[in-house]
């Protein structure tokens, strides 16, 4: 039976604004990009991990798409106010007809009864920050065509203001989010309190238990984290000091925020590939750039162009090594995985977010925390380029399945 009750609409989509923490990256992007030939390639040295699929759905550009998205602000009542664009007045609608095809293939359009069919009896994690968040309420949208959800948050055993839980009763399919900005143990560390540029501890060798423990009996999860190491970090291992990042303090070894990013990743898969009862799948959604143009996020920065870059552009160097830094270590995990009989598997979206700087909110989208638009460059517009993970996070769904030989070749 559909959940279509307005009033059941309002209460899930107030749950999900309450627990989208807003994440502000300090990015200093500044000036205009120069167009120079592309630095990520799909290439054995940058993460394939198509095995012997001949189609690399990754490798492509964006193309006119005259259909338009799959759902609106209107079809879809799911969308909280931080990256509902129309909602606040964006003019332009040609961000939103844009599409993305495989050099030599295609990329198949999202089909939501398929896509429920493949995870009917199972259960679905998104673990990481905001911008995760961002593609699973586009997911939402996507099977809002279909059905909707039950927030049970509530009810589940691991209930916390950090997570969500969502059923689809029709299909028996269960949809949760793990709000784990770091993927491993943090705290605040600022005497000053807590604020979008405070210092803050990361325990680099524990994974966060907010995800840590309940993420065993989950069939499909996705992997995402990133804009948060950009702020000052205190590094614990071994429950010691050891370093710290853009913490101003002369009597502590200086590292980089690259450390902490593999570090969180390298603990993050060890500890998949530890637990005893794991048998899911793990998705690792590649670093998701911000486009913040003429200054950073506090001072005047913004994203205000309406079309997809139309040359190839570089990719800054952070963002390049934050990528690298991640496929590095879901290399090591995906080999040993095999050994073990786990599967990890690639959504290499960072090259292909990279040439749209026109899907972000901007200045139309406003903040859960107080009743003002902010510029926003690092989260996307729903509807909006993020749909297309979803379209890359079913295709490969159903690759595994063929490689296992659940499901049938044209399917």
């Amino acid at each position: 039976m559909k959940f279509h009750q307005t009033n059941c609409h309002k209460f899930l989509v107030s749950t999900l604004s309450l627990i989208f923490i807003t994440s502000i990256p300090l990015i200093l992007l500044k000036n205009s990009h120069p167009p120079l030939s592309s630095s990520l390639r799909r290439s054995t040295e940058l993460g394939d991990d198509n095995d012997n699929d001949k189609c690399d759905v990754f490798s492509g550009k964006w193309v006119i798409n005259p259909q338009g998205p799959y759902y609106t602000n209107e079809t879809c009542p799911l969308i909280i106010d931080q990256h509902n664009c129309m909602k606040f007045g964006r003019p332009d609608l040609q961000f939103m007809k844009w599409r993305w095809k495989p050099f030599g293939c295609e990329l198949p359009l999202f089909d939501a009864t398929q896509f429920l069919e493949i995870v009917r009896g199972k259960s679905m994690a998104f673990v990481g920050d905001s911008v995760g968040r961002n593609q699973m309420q586009s997911l939402l949208c996507l099977l809002a065509h279909v059905t909707y959800a039950k927030d049970i948050s509530n009810k589940s055993p691991s209930a916390s203001i950090y997570s969500i839980h969502l059923f689809y009763s029709e299909y028996n399919f269960t949809l949760s989010a793990f709000w784990s900005p770091f993927l491993v143990k943090y705290k605040d560390s600022d005497p000053e309190g807590h604020s979008f540029n405070s210092l803050m501890s990361l325990y680099l060798d524990e994974a966060d238990e907010e995800w840590a423990n309940e993420i065993k009996n989950f069939d499909y999860v996705i992997i995402s984290v990133g804009q948060w190491f950009f702020r000052p970090l205190l590094y614990y291992q071994d429950g010691q000091l050891i370093g710290c990042h853009k913490c101003n303090h002369n009597n502590i070894t200086s590292l980089t925020r690259y450390y902490g990013y593999k570090m969180a990743f390298q603990t993050t898969f060890k500890t998949l590939l530890s637990l005893k009862n794991y048998k899911g799948v793990t998705f690792l959604r590649t670093f998701s750039a911000a486009h913040f143009e003429n200054g950073d996020w506090k001072n005047g920065g913004s994203c205000d162009r309406t079309r997809p870059f139309t040359k190839e552009m570089k990719i800054e160097e952070y963002n390049k090594e934050f990528y690298l830094t991640q496929v590095e270590e879901f290399r090591k995990a995906k080999v040993e995985g095999i050994q073990n009989g786990l599967r990890f598997v690639l959504i290499n979206i960072t090259e292909i977010m990279w040439l749209r700087p026109d899907g972000h909110p901007n200045r139309y989208g406003h903040s859960m925390n107080r009743n003002v638009s902010v510029n926003d460059c690092v989260h996307w517009c729903l509807p909006g380029p993020i749909d297309t993970w979803n379209e890359f996070l079913v295709y490969l769904m159903k690759r595994e399945l063929l490689l296992r030989g659940k499901l049938k070749k044209n399917a």
